[in-house]
């Protein structure tokens, strides 16, 4: 073994950490920007919303506007409800799915209406945002903090779906039809991991 390799191992046995839970990001900058940061730095909600915007800015403005506002008051609507009747409603296999189903759609290639555009905002956003709200009320957190997932999703979902929306080459679509695949590739694999045998 080289000096290099000897090094790098013995700073990740340093740095690995001893417990893993999933719990909200405390930023210490108050409970708005705790939502903020939850929202950008946790895979499992930013990725179902790029996903959600590609989608949408691919198939036009309309289906994209109709996206932004259903995802966006359907993340808070869950999270208020998740927050205050709390429980496991929702399986864990339900983040997955997101991934699998938004990914498929765009890889897909197939156009969508608005309408149907704004159902699976709706789907995805009760989904993930009563998961939020369950975390928040397990942690007794502030409100506030949905209120910053929310508005931070809002922001993204309309860059991403905007800048997606000017993809006009069939090779920028082919692109973002190869990242739905990969998109579905990690839902497979969560769901995989979401239904192994405890133990």
């Amino acid at each position: 073994m080289t000096r290099r390799t000897i090094g790098l191992s013995a700073v990740m046995f340093l740095l690995w950490p001893r417990t893993a839970s999933a719990h909200l990001v405390t930023t210490g900058l108050g409970p708005f920007y705790d939502g903020i940061s939850h929202l950008l730095l946790s895979p499992d909600d930013l990725v179902p919303v790029l996903a959600l915007a590609l989608l949408a800015g691919v198939n036009g403005p309309a289906a994209g506007r109709r996206m932004l506002f259903a995802l966006s008051a359907a993340w808070l609507g869950g999270g208020l409800l998740g927050a205050h009747f709390g429980g496991p409603l929702i399986p864990s296999g339900a983040l997955s799915a997101s991934f699998l189903v938004v990914g498929l759609l765009i890889a897909w290639g197939r156009s969508l209406s608005p309408a149907a555009m704004a159902a699976l905002a709706v789907a995805v956003g009760l989904t993930h945002g009563w998961l939020n709200g369950v975390g928040i009320a397990e942690s007794r957190r502030d409100l506030l903090t949905l209120v910053g997932m929310v508005s931070t999703e809002f922001v993204i979902a309309a860059v991403v779906a905007g800048i997606a929306l000017a993809f006009a080459s069939e090779s920028a679509r082919i692109a973002v039809r190869v990242a739905g695949s990969w998109i579905a590739a990690i839902g497979v694999l969560m769901l995989g991991w979401s239904l192994r045998p405890a133990g």
